[in-house]
This record gives structure tokens, C-alpha cells and sequence, in this order.
């Protein structure tokens, strides 16, 4: 009888140690990562003020706590319904960052993203999503507004003008990296030429006082030849900045005998 109690005993034993051994190996449970400090805003200046603008980039940055080490962070940037323009496109941005430097515990993450030029200016969302190797994952989220580099803004042209005179245009530019130069190109297509007249084709730069200007009202007065076919005419007011980005404005004036 002994033997056999000593015998149970034994394996009573074994089997209470090899259910601590399992215990002992069960995975210990993680917090999912915890973002922080998320920021964003131009890239030149590593602001902070959640706006860019096109042909520029965006700088990103956010603390990262994670428990377990991280396995990759993804960034989406993405836009609901915005009007295309002439030339423009939608644009949507996503990445998975796996850089070495972000697989760890407790990254911080900083990252540039180049906007595209040709997308409309407008309200973007932002999204930010930190995995890590257990599969636990969070994500912030966030709006930026792009923004043009050029605005015209407070439009006044004359649509019709005698030939002899001149017509007034005006209109405020904002540009943020200052005006380079202003074009006007004004032109017509098919008008008959009669004796007398002299088919016009106008086309000046302006400089002086609007040159690096980055917000100024640009008044002119243009002289339309005496001689200058009656008909309508194709106008196009082109502002170029110090960056060599351009921004257009089309319209028509009729001139009249």
C-alpha cells in the first residue's frame, strides 16, 4: 500500500509541475500601441498647422508607445468629392513604413510626403496606423487643408472696350513663395481684317512693383490700337511665382469700332 501511495504521489507531483510549466509558458498580453503627439503641417517649415500646399510636401511626425515591438505603420492621406480643375487629378497617398529604425519598441515617427501639384486644393484626411508583432494595431486620424500656392482672388476685368481706348483689369494674387512675373496674352481667332487694320496680338510681362511680392493687388490699364480688328478677344492673365509653379485666369473682351 505504501508503494502505491508513494507511486500516486509521484505522478500527482509531475503533473502539478508540468501545469505550472504551462502556465509559465502561456504569452503574456500586450497593450496595443498608443499614438501621441501626432502633428502635421508644411514640410519647409515643420509646422504644425495642419496646411500644405500642392507642389510642396508634408511633414509628419508622432510618438509611438508600444509594448510589443512594432511591425509596420501605415499612412493614408486620401479626399471625399473634390471638383477637379482643368489638368488635375485625384490624388491618393498610402504607404506601409517598415524601415528598420520603426520596427522597435516605443518608435517616433517622422516622415516627409511630397504633394502632388496637379490635385485640387481642398480638405485631405489623414490617417495613421501603428501594428505591432502580436497583431494589435491603433490608429489617429486627422484633416489637413491643401492649399494652392497661387490664389487670384477679386476679379475685376472689363468685358468690352472701343477700340482707340483702354480696358482695366484688377484682381488681388496671393502667392507664397512671392510673384516672379505677370503675363498678359490677349488674342483673337478668325476675325477679318479690313483696310486699315492691323491684326492684333498683345503680350506683356509685368515686373516692377509686383515682383516678390507674396500678396498684392495688380491694377492695370491696357491699351487696345485704334487700328485693332473689332471681334472678340481671348485674354489669359498668367502669374508665375519664384518657385516657377503658374496659375492661370482666361476670359474674353469684346472690342468694339
Amino acid at each position: 500500500m505504501k508503494t502505491n501511495f508513494k507511486f500516486l504521489a509521484i505522478i500527482a507531483f509531475i503533473a502539478l509541475s508540468i501545469q505550472s510549466c504551462t502556465n509559465d509558458d502561456d504569452p503574456l498580453e500586450f497593450a496595443a500601441p498608443v499614438i501621441s503627439e501626432f502633428e502635421y503641417g508644411k514640410g519647409s517649415e515643420h509646422t504644425t498647422d495642419q496646411i500644405a500646399y500642392k507642389g510642396s510636401d508634408i511633414h509628419l511626425e508622432a510618438v509611438i508607445n508600444a509594448e510589443a515591438i512594432v511591425s509596420s505603420i501605415t499612412l493614408a492621406i486620401h479626399a471625399h468629392d473634390l471638383a477637379l480643375g482643368d489638368d488635375e487629378v485625384e490624388w491618393e497617398f498610402e504607404q506601409v513604413f517598415t524601415d528598420a529604425k520603426y520596427l522597435a519598441i516605443n518608435p517616433t515617427f517622422h516622415e516627409h510626403v511630397d504633394v502632388p501639384s496637379n490635385i485640387p486644393a481642398g480638405e485631405y484626411h489623414v490617417e495613421l496606423t501603428v501594428t505591432d508583432e502580436l497583431g494589435n494595431s491603433t490608429e489617429v486620424e486627422g484633416h489637413i487643408q491643401i492649399l494652392d500656392v497661387i490664389t487670384l482672388s477679386d476679379i475685376s476685368i472689363d468685358s468690352e472696350v472701343v477700340r482707340g481706348k483702354d480696358f482695366h483689369a484688377e484682381f488681388m494674387i496671393d502667392a507664397v513663395n512671392g510673384i516672379h512675373s505677370i503675363s498678359v496674352d490677349a488674342h483673337a481667332h478668325g476675325l477679318t481684317v479690313a483696310d486699315g487694320e492691323v491684326e492684333w496680338d498683345y503680350e506683356e510681362e509685368f515686373l516692377g512693383t509686383y515682383h516678390e511680392q507674396t500678396s498684392v493687388e495688380f491694377h492695370e490699364h491696357i491699351d487696345v490700337p485704334a487700328t485693332a480688328p473689332a471681334g472678340e478677344y481671348h485674354i489669359i492673365f498668367t502669374v508665375e511665382d519664384e518657385d516657377g509653379n503658374t496659375k492661370e485666369y482666361e476670359t474674353h473682351i469684346d472690342v468694339t469700332a
